[in-house]
């Protein structure tokens, strides 16, 4: 017999498709929307804004909330959408894909003035799910907005730019010419910059976040990577900013990014946040790990990188009583000889070299290659693994979370790339 029970959303489905840009399941929207006012939903005059839509989906979401909130206001269906979606909802796609999805998530058809469109007074067919084919600004091979690489992204008419309108702009409150109460998304998280992952892909998603806060809402709320808490290219005054910024009033955040996005691996979880421009105060901060969820109210600048487990704080604020020397100040800093991670040295063995110790093995390197603390040149040295293989925090099927991925010792004329930390 054949069963008729299963409807799944198709939003749900397109979720699991891509690890590079991330389509944000309903379910998630709409735990992302819980930590908005309820009463937003039954205020007519409230404006929303995706600057990154996708999929439609938060708009979609939103659309029902506020045709079940406005209903005693405007009784009449018909007239309850047409204000809704002239009124209150905009959004600005990612690619033009994506701006053709988005309306038919949102307006049940492609263009937002068709046939089939649930709202009636729309008169052109973007609607206001805007889309414009954008190109990078270059210098010095760079894009000046975004960072793209001109030798990745310099592209023909043909293909996508990657050029995100709302972050390529001086004044993204023009696209719209309006002030917008909530901002809410899912932005892009990366850019491939012509080395794959890791060392190759520069972390995008702050740039949203930044644009976003510029336009000044009343509550901003999206969903990013956790690495920002820590680490990331190019992400330090973004975190200091953040850590600083005593509007952030709730933050959650998932060890295990899964526990978001079925199926999708992102080192090192994901968080996401509201942002309340009325608000000044510590920040209601969330853990999520392994099925066990802790909450604290505390001050996100107290370190300068955030503690994302609660009952570290404490742990770390009773050893710095103590006032023993710091483990930082045991441990070097990236890049210890001066040799990237993508840096490998000769094949070949040759007069006077050094063994350079990298991800693929030894290399050999003269004296004169080595920048930095030549003086551990001839001593022996221990060396750990600057990142932690898989997934930050996750634990494995024993229950036990990997600290460190590598411990070497290294010999008198030994020294190693980016790749490891010496002791």
């Amino acid at each position: 017999m054949i069963q008729t029970n299963y409807n799944p959303d198709v939003l749900t489905c397109l979720a699991n498709l891509s690890n590079d840009e991330v389509f944000t399941p309903p379910s998630l929207a709409n735990e992302m929307l819980d930590l908005l006012p309820i009463e937003l939903w039954s205020n007519p005059n409230i404006t929303f804004l995706d600057p990154v839509t996708k999929s439609g989906v938060f708009l979609r979401e939103i659309a029902k909330r506020l045709m079940k909130g406005l209903e005693s206001q405007i009784p009449d269906k018909q007239q309850r959408i047409n204000h809704i979606f002239t009124k209150q909802l905009y959004g600005i796609a990612i690619t033009e894909l994506t701006s053709l999805l988005s309306r038919r998530s949102v307006y049940c058809s492609k263009t937002a003035n068709g046939k089939y469109s649930l709202c009636e007074t729309f008169t052109n067919e973007q609607g206001n799910i805007h889309y414009e084919r954008m190109q990078h600004t270059w210098q010095g091979g760079k894009c000046t907005y975004c960072g793209a690489n001109q030798e990745v992204y310099d592209r023909e008419g043909a293909l996508e730019t990657y050029a995100y309108n709302f972050i390529h702009t001086d004044k993204p409150e023009k696209i719209f010419n309006m002030k917008f109460d909530v901002i809410v998304g899912n932005p892009p998280y990366q850019l491939n910059n012509g080395g794959g992952s890791g060392s190759g892909a520069t972390p995008i998603y702050n740039k949203f976040i930044e644009q976003a806060i510029k336009l000044n809402p009343r509550y901003l709320t999206m969903i990013t990577p956790s690495r920002w808490f820590t680490v990331g290219t190019g992400l330090n005054e973004f975190r200091d900013s953040m850590l600083k910024d005593k509007r952030l009033k709730k933050i959650m955040d998932f060890t295990d990014a899964n526990d978001c996005f079925s199926g999708l691996n992102i080192n090192g979880g994901v968080n996401y946040f509201l942002w309340d421009s009325q608000y000044n105060g510590e920040c209601e901060f969330t853990n999520i790990c392994n099925g066990r969820r802790s909450t604290s109210k505390r001050r996100l600048d107290e370190f300068e990188i955030l503690i994302r487990f609660n009952e570290a704080v404490e742990i770390i604020q009773k050893v710095q009583q103590i006032s023993e020397k710091n483990i930082s100040d045991l441990i070097s800093s990236q890049t210890p000889f001066g040799f990237l991670t993508n840096q490998y040295g000769s094949k070949e063995n040759f007069k006077n070299s050094i063994s350079l110790i990298s991800s693929k093995g030894i290399g050999y390197v003269k004296l004169d290659e080595v920048t930095r603390n030549q003086e551990w040149i001839d001593k022996y040295k221990v060396v750990i693994g600057k990142a932690v293989s898989g997934h930050a925090g996750e634990m494995d099927v024993n229950g036990q979370a990997k600290i460190l991925a590598t411990i070497k010792l290294l010999k008198p004329k030994e020294i190693c790339t980016q790749t490891y930390l010496v002791v």
